[in-house]
């Protein structure tokens, strides 16, 4: 019989993958990947990715790229780096893969938000600038309203 009481494991996978998470956010620049996540709180890759979307609505990778994209973008309205120097400096390593998931996230290529996102937001307080900058990946995910 067990003494783990009711829910105390969903509770312990709850808090492991708000863990991989925050990880994300910090380290999104670093060469990050399912199974050094995963490594990091004793799972299997597949049993974090499968746990990480049931929570999140969206896999670890895909949270991991949508980071990395909301930084590039808030580099990219700076308008001082190349798109070349963003892809690298938001731990991409790949300029193609980098503007295709830029591309599909944001409507429009890295080069095309450079020249054009700066003035879209001048004058705009940096909190509602993030808040409306803010790239989703899964608009179906359930999750709190979204403007």
């Amino acid at each position: 019989m067990s003494t783990t009481p009711p829910g105390s494991e969903r509770l312990r996978d709850l808090a492991l993958l708000r863990r991989v998470r925050d990880r994300i956010d910090r380290e999104y620049a670093q060469p990050l990947d399912v199974e050094a996540l995963a490594r990091g709180v004793h799972m299997s890759a597949g049993h974090l990715s499968r746990q990480f979307k049931a929570a999140y609505g969206e896999s670890p990778y895909s949270y991991l790229m949508t980071r990395r994209i909301e930084r590039a973008m808030a580099l990219l309205r700076r308008g001082d780096l190349s798109v070349t120097e963003v892809c690298f400096a938001v731990g991409c390593s790949s300029l193609g893969t980098f503007s295709t998931r830029f591309t599909e996230l944001v409507g429009v290529p890295p080069s095309v938000y450079r020249a054009t996102a700066g003035d879209a937001v001048a004058g705009m307080a940096p909190c509602l600038v993030k808040r409306v900058t803010r790239p989703v990946r899964n608009r179906e995910a359930p999750g709190p309203a979204r403007p």
